[in-house]
């Protein structure tokens, strides 16, 4: 059997039954099973004109997934795309798996109508920020700010 390097990938929207193979992969990636959390992710992005579900597939099995959508609400941002969570299998980095989701979530954006797509990634990992960032990505005009909550409940600034 061709390896993932040698066999031609497809980029569609995410289907009801490949809930199954995105939790399988996220634990892969992941280290947890995360099957509620998956379920009620994709019926969402089943449901929401603005929700774009990815899969990219070879072989006929899942070798990556894309969850991006159609946000304008936050602190007076005009609308843009956000793409929010990105997997892909480790025997299909580095083949295009990646950035054939990203440039078909860039195209159903750009057809709903925005020019700029965001993310979140941490700074901390280089394999991702490469990712983004070979891929157009730069800082943008935002600056995400964090605050730890007491777990005794005394949210008094420190």
């Amino acid at each position: 059997m061709p390896d993932a390097t040698h066999t031609t990938t497809e980029v569609r929207r995410l289907r009801a039954e490949d809930l199954a193979e995105v939790v399988a992969l996220d634990a892969l990636l992941t280290g947890a099973a995360k099957e509620e959390y998956w379920a009620g992710v994709l019926e969402r992005f089943l449901r929401d004109e603005g929700c774009i579900g990815l899969a990219a597939t070879a072989g006929g099995r899942l070798r990556g997934y894309l969850f991006g959508e159609l946000r304008a609400f936050e602190f007076g941002s005009k609308a843009c795309g956000w793409i929010f969570a990105v997997g892909v299998h480790r025997d299909a980095t580095r083949t295009g798996v990646g950035t054939a989701l990203l440039a078909e979530a860039r195209r159903l954006l750009r057809a709903l109508g925005v020019d700029s797509v965001r993310t979140m990634v941490p700074r901390t990992d280089v394999p991702f920020l490469s990712f983004f960032r070979s891929n157009g990505f730069v800082g943008g005009p935002f600056v995400q700010l964090e605050l730890s909550l007491d777990p005794e409940g005394d949210e008094e600034p420190r």
